[in-house]
């Protein structure tokens, strides 16, 4: 534990960065006076992270690293939102709270109950129904009816759905030959071909509903992490292939089918023909990265409030221009060495279900992180879904701690289901 004194550990840089970011934008929050809400603020923060992290390390719990990168990304996150919205700011801390509340939480379930791989069918029908009540319930907010509003709180049962999503993939490739049906009728099903074609009638049905709910980013990070799974578990070429064309047939009859997706796409292509319009929020992004330079404005100094959706879709937007093109490629390199120690717990896992679960935990945060950050720098069409861990949102934020968890679990080497127990070494 002395090691954590030392100056050098990154448990302290986080530490530093928090301090500094909350020292400045005491002056920008308050004209007259010294603003020790704000510092008090980030003193909470880094305490809040700083337990956290020596519970990890005093009980053993595995990887370190995984929850440091975390830490980092979501001050940097909180930083950025409290800097726009006090509120929005305090809000978004209740949420943290309960995402690492949850963290720990899921982390021991999963440790504790060895059942997981075999509720194949509960994760299916739990998800039918999320997506029922999302229909019927739901709330139409920008565009997309994925919000249930009861009395003053609001939540995304898709963001629920993505665990869901995961641990059935994770049940379904621990070993496929092996999977019987409820019903023995019609014998068809208990085949290789039949197997196949429940899988892709599952994958489908989400699909299928996330189409109706207009969620078009978590239909592209649905399928992204579909075909990773069967890329690297299934044993041959074809459900790839078939399953890649079908991807490839849908999008296209999307764009031109859906008014919505040829939209995203047009303005992908060319914001510049309406930016007063349609290219609005892709170009206030661009002009934000840009005036941001290398170094940025400086936190409290520039103005991503113009951009529409900044502290949920563009709020990477907002941190390269106050913190620069530096603070962005920071914010790239840490989700990537997140997804790094991500594959490195799939490598070390022996129990297929186990490795099937973290690999699509780490897809899942690389892919979704790839399209946000794509999309506001003009990379890829926008689809408008959350920046893992540091985009507004309570939903997303107690979703992302929650896979973060189920990770953290398997690198601890605590949670297999079959042979020995192979801890993840700390490189």
């Amino acid at each position: 534990m002395l090691r954590l004194l030392n100056y050098k550990h990154p448990v302290n840089l986080l530490v530093a960065v928090d301090i500094i970011a909350f020292g400045l934008l005491c002056y920008h929050n308050s004209s007259k006076a010294f603003d020790w809400k704000t510092l008090l603020a980030g003193v909470i923060i880094s305490v809040l992270f700083c337990i956290t992290y020596l519970i990890i390390v005093k009980k053993g719990m595995g990887d370190e690293y995984l929850f440091l990168i975390v830490a980092m990304l979501s001050s940097l996150g909180f930083i950025m939102i409290y800097r726009l919205d006090n509120e929005a700011g305090f809000r978004q801390f209740i949420w943290l709270l309960l995402g690492i509340s949850l963290f720990f939480l899921s982390y021991f379930a999963f440790i504790k109950i060895k059942t997981w791989s075999k509720f194949i069918y509960f994760y299916i029908g739990a998800s039918f129904l999320l997506y029922i009540l999302t229909l019927v319930l739901g709330t139409d907010i920008g565009g997309s009816k994925n919000w249930i509003i009861v009395g003053g709180f609001r939540f995304q049962p898709s963001e629920i759905i993505k665990v869901l999503f995961i641990l059935f993939l994770a049940c379904y490739f621990k070993d496929p030959d092996s999977l019987r049906f409820p019903l023995n009728k019609p014998k068809f099903l208990n085949t290789r071909l039949g197997r196949s074609l429940f899988l892709m009638a599952a994958v489908y049905m989400n699909v299928a509903f996330l189409f109706l709910q207009g969620e078009w980013g978590t239909v592209l990070l649905f399928l992204l992490v579909f075909l990773a799974e069967v890329y690297v578990f299934d044993k041959g070429k074809v459900l790839m292939l078939v399953n890649s064309a079908a991807i490839i047939i849908c999008a296209a009859a999307g764009y031109f089918l859906v008014y919505h997706i040829k939209v995203r796409f047009d303005i992908w292509l060319n914001p510049w023909a309406d930016i007063s319009g349609k290219g609005y929020q892709i170009a206030q992004s661009l002009f934000a990265i840009a005036a941001g330079g290398f170094f940025g404005t400086g936190i409290g100094s520039g103005r991503p409030d113009l951009i529409p959706a900044v502290n949920t879709d563009f709020i990477f937007s907002a941190i390269s221009e106050e913190m620069g093109i530096f603070g962005g490629m920071a914010v790239i390199l840490l989700f990537f060495i997140l997804a790094y120690r991500g594959f490195k717990i799939v490598m070390k896992v022996e129990d297929k279900f186990n490795k099937a679960l973290a690999l699509g935990i780490a897809v899942q945060i690389g892919i979704q992180t790839f399209i946000i950050i794509g999309g506001v720098t003009k990379l890829v069409p926008l689809t408008g879904i959350t920046l893992p861990f540091i985009s507004y949102g309570g939903s997303s934020l107690v979703t992302s701690f929650i896979l973060l968890g189920l990770l953290q679990a398997l690198s601890s080497g605590k949670a297999q289901r079959s042979g020995g127990v192979d801890k993840l070494d700390r490189e």
